[in-house]
């Protein structure tokens, strides 16, 4: 199988979990800016949330142009990733209920991080079918910054618990690793 369908489908699942996203901010209470302040926190939440999976879907579209085959094995390792990224909202709206405290900032780690788990083995199914020399495995190596955001992202889940706002500042610590895209990939994609 080629990777259009795999492509298509997870366009569409990210594009609807973006929609939801969004539609979960509420508006402010009120018509000044002391109300619009109210929504800030719960606003840059959505902000952090809006390119967390915009990096997984950014990465993922490089990630399948360097792929030459997909199977069955891709295809689940693909909805398991997209199953993680799919609760991203609902604990948008935890901590838009709860506030930045412990549990629910420690479960947005947790989803954060089984998406990247996800994504490695996704990764790791694609290298599997089309081989070590494949050019998705040439591009990604040892993958250190997969393995360093993963690492972050557990010692986030566990500092939650500690101090909420040192957790989120290793969430915004990995976007800002992964803002820019794979240059090996990218690279791979010019020739």
């Amino acid at each position: 199988m080629n990777t259009a369908r795999l492509e298509a489908f997870t366009d569409g699942v990210v594009a609807i979990i973006i929609t939801i996203m969004v539609l979960e901010i509420h508006v402010p209470q009120g018509s000044d800016l002391a109300a619009l302040k109210a929504e800030a926190p719960v606003f840059l939440a959505y902000v952090l949330s809006y390119v967390n999976v915009g990096i997984f879907w950014n990465n993922h579209h490089h990630m399948l142009h360097v792929t030459e085959r997909v199977n069955g094995k891709i295809l689940w390792a693909n909805l398991v990733l997209l199953f993680w990224l799919s609760l991203v909202p609902f604990v948008i709206r935890w901590i838009d209920e709860a506030g930045f405290v412990s549990a629910p900032t420690a479960a947005y780690g947790v989803v954060l991080a089984c998406a990247a788990l996800s994504y490695t083995g996704l990764q790791a199914q694609i290298i599997a079918l089309n081989g070590r020399d494949s050019r998705l495995a040439v591009a990604t190596g040892s993958d250190f910054k997969g393995k360093l955001s993963i690492g972050l992202y557990v010692a986030a889940i566990v500092l939650a618990f500690v101090r909420p706002w040192i957790a989120i500042v290793l969430y915004v610590t990995v976007a800002l690793i992964w803002l820019v895209p794979d240059t090996r990939i990218e690279s791979l994609l010019r020739k």
